[in-house]
């Protein structure tokens, strides 16, 4: 016999760790989710089961088996699927009353005002190579006083960073590199890598996960290679959706960029720090060439 679905019952057990009141507030709360695959599918359900009752969410992938060892939608029954309808479903099914907006062909300039057009909070998990449209969409937030959100799963931990409006914004932190417009490719190719070492080394300024990375072929930034664990992403979801929490109801201490938090579960370590100028600062041009040193920069 199917039951009806019943809100308040559905999300009963949120209860304590937030009033009847707090939860009617997630319930209207509008959170925008850029990228659904590692992270953002886990942050799709645990929002969801957060009782968020509004999503714009977007990704244009397809599931496919590389995805096995990290994505929440991830299996042999959705190899091939979109994976924007396959967390659309999900978050459905969780929740039926979910108000979404899917934009299955990604974000781009054409659709970014309505991709964050209402939104309460923003929401990072897009591909750790997307970093233009990121850097956009950063920018954007900010112009538009919506907090942004950014965790990342690095090893068997995660860090995370929040951008608040008249705060330090993510330009400012991440001081990404834009290549002359007479580069040759070469000179292209280098600055890209080295501004995806910026995003890394940004994020995660303590570098943790460093000390327990035992083959460093696993990683190239050419050929957009980077290994993950399943528990990363669900500490990185964990970690990020309880900041969602506390910044929708208006409640809890943030750590708020230029400072970041940064947990490891392999080396039982959390790490607060705080890189004034961001990568600008002495000791994040040292993390740089130190992190730089250790990767495979092949092609």
């Amino acid at each position: 016999m199917s039951q009806a679905f019943d809100y308040n019952e559905a999300f009963s057990r949120n209860i304590g760790w937030v009033t009847e009141a707090e939860q009617q507030k997630l319930r209207n709360t509008k959170v925008a989710i850029g990228g659904l695959g590692g992270v953002g599918g886990d942050h799709a359900v645990v929002l969801s089961r957060l009782g968020i009752g509004k999503f714009n969410i977007s990704d244009l992938d397809d599931y496919d088996v590389a995805n096995f060892n990290r994505q929440a939608g991830a299996n042999m029954s959705t190899v091939g699927k979109p994976k924007a309808a396959v967390m659309e479903e999900t978050i459905q099914g969780i929740n039926p009353e979910a108000e979404i907006r899917n934009f299955d062909q990604g974000i781009n300039d054409d659709n970014l005002e309505e991709f964050l057009d209402g939104v309460d909070i923003y929401v990072d998990s897009l591909d750790i190579f997307a970093l233009e449209i990121r850097r956009k969409v950063f920018r954007r937030c900010y112009e538009k006083g919506i907090p942004a959100i950014t965790a990342a799963p690095l090893g068997m931990g995660t860090a995370f960073l929040i951008f608040m409006p008249g705060k330090m914004s993510f330009d400012e932190y991440f001081a990404i590199e834009d290549p002359a417009s007479n580069a040759s490719q070469d000179e292209i190719d280098e600055i890209f890598a080295d501004n995806i070492i910026r995003f890394i080394v940004g994020v995660a300024p303590a570098c943790l996960q460093r000390h327990y990375l035992v083959q460093n072929t696993g990683i190239n930034l050419f050929k957009k290679k980077v290994p993950s664990t399943c528990m990363g992403i669900s500490l990185a979801a964990g970690t990020l959706c309880s900041n969602v929490l506390k910044l929708a109801l208006g409640r809890g201490e943030l750590v708020v960029a230029p400072k970041g938090l940064h947990y490891d579960a392999y080396l039982n370590k959390t790490k607060t720090t705080w890189r004034p100028f961001g990568n600008r600062n002495p000791l994040q041009r040292y993390m740089f060439k130190v992190f730089k040193g250790i990767i495979d920069t092949s092609r």
